[in-house]
């Protein structure tokens, strides 16, 4: 059974606070072993990629093999159903519709002495997008990766999509070409970063690199950083579901294993304000869990992870929620347009009993790449803004320099930083002079 809390009960804080530490990823050694494939990628390039390949997705490729061939992603894109192929190109569309109004503005003023200030938002020039391999292969990761880069004007995009025994996922080769993504690698793991991160005799470094992966892609990533950019480092999915009486219980039920089933450390969370409802809800997890297909994955998360949370009020709901910072929020209740605006940290939030999270994974629109472990406290979703940065820009007037070059020259020899002031003061008395 989960974890039964009632912040009634005299232990309540410090067994709420047992359930915010949990330690729920498994954390294997394997930072050495990342270490030893990047430098090896980095000293032999392809040879090494490829050797990895074959010793851990069972695959012979070579140079001219380590990439999708035009022909290869047409066959297998054929071979998606007519019903499947709607679905992802409405998927696509509504993607790329709420990732267009992302798009930040340029701006420039003229400031009090006649200076122009601003600033102007460009691109990334190439962005690798790591699309996880085997069982854990998702289109629509592919959609929520590739089509905010291109919405930003990203000009190089690819792929790693790592293929086990050579098998492909048809639907990703069709939502990378949905995104406009017409490069794709068939390696993964931490030698498909290593690769999209330095570049090997065949594969071009990239700027940044965004996607979900193992603790192999996650411990690459975090090597990787600085050398390049990253979205995240990712951990296990999870979901809090804030409902009061007047719901199905049924509902809740399914909403907290479409987390469950992701992975056994993936953690699900009801907070709700009638008890009677709470134990409504866990009995039906456990008679959903007897006919579902991933009850397997679905059963240990539930049995080690989750969590139904007993609260007075839905005030306390807030406070609760705030201290968790899901990634994904549910709110179904009275009132939850209200409770949603008193929300600070959640990944994202999903209104209103007929709003399951399940829609924001394919097709609502919002990013599905979201904070976890916590992190919605400080850092947001995936977004167009991952694929832009922003440069500031400034003109001095003469008549602008001689108003505030004084201050800096100042401020310079304050600093200890001769030449910045020098700078400045070779200039006035220039003006000075004229």
């Amino acid at each position: 059974m989960p974890m039964f809390l009632n912040s009634k009960d005299a232990d309540f804080d410090a067994a709420f606070a047992r359930l915010l530490t949990m330690k729920r990823e498994d954390s294997p050694d394997v930072d050495a072993t990342v270490a030893d494939i990047i430098a090896d990628v980095r000293a032999r390039g392809d040879a090494a990629v490829i050797e990895l390949t074959a010793t851990f997705d069972r695959m012979q490729l070579t140079p001219e093999t380590l990439a999708f061939s035009a022909d290869e992603i047409e066959t297998e894109i054929a071979k998606v159903s007519p019903e499947e192929r709607a679905a992802l190109e409405l998927a696509a569309d509504r993607i790329r519709a709420y990732h267009d109004r992302q798009m930040p503005s340029d701006a420039s003023w003229d400031g009090p002495h006649g200076e122009m200030l601003g600033w102007r938002w460009t691109a990334v020039e190439a962005a690798g997008l790591y699309v996880p391999g085997g069982l854990a292969s998702y289109p629509s990761s592919v959609l929520m990766n590739a089509i905010p880069a291109q919405v930003a004007g990203v000009e190089r995009l690819v792929i790693c999509a790592p293929t086990p025994d050579g098998v492909a996922n048809p639907l990703v080769l069709l939502a990378a070409k949905l995104s406009g993504v017409e490069t794709i690698y068939r390696i993964g793991g931490a030698q498909a970063i290593a690769a999209l991160a330095f570049g090997t005799q065949t594969i071009d470094p990239v700027d940044k690199i965004t996607g979900p992966g193992n603790a192999f892609v996650a411990a690459a990533k975090r090597r990787v950083f600085g050398r390049v950019g990253i979205d995240m480092i990712a951990g296990p999915s999870e979901i809090l579901v804030i409902a009061d009486k007047h719901n199905d219980p049924d509902w809740v039920a399914v909403d907290l294993l479409s987390q469950a089933e992701h992975d056994e450390s993936a953690q699900s969370i009801l907070i709700t304000d009638d008890a009677e409802f709470g134990q409504a809800v866990a009995d039906a997890v456990e008679r959903r869990l007897k006919t579902l297909e991933r009850r397997a994955i679905a059963g240990p998360s539930w049995q080690d992870y989750g969590a139904v949370v007993v609260v007075q009020d839905m005030d306390e709901a807030v406070t609760l929620s705030d201290r968790i910072a899901p990634e994904h929020l549910e709110i179904a209740c009275e009132n939850a347009d209200d409770i949603a605006a008193r929300i600070r940290h959640a990944g994202a939030i999903f209104i209103g009993a007929y709003t399951p999270e399940a829609i924001g994974d394919y097709i609502g629109g919002p990013n599905h790449v979201l904070p976890t472990a916590r992190s919605a406290r400080f850092s947001s979703g995936l977004s167009v803004m991952d694929f832009v940065k922003r440069t500031t820009l400034a003109r001095m007037t003469p008549e602008a320099l001689k108003a505030i070059g004084p201050a800096a020259e100042t401020l310079a020899k304050a600093e200890g930083l001769e030449a910045h002031g020098l700078s400045v003061r070779a200039r006035l008395e220039r003006l000075n002079d004229e």
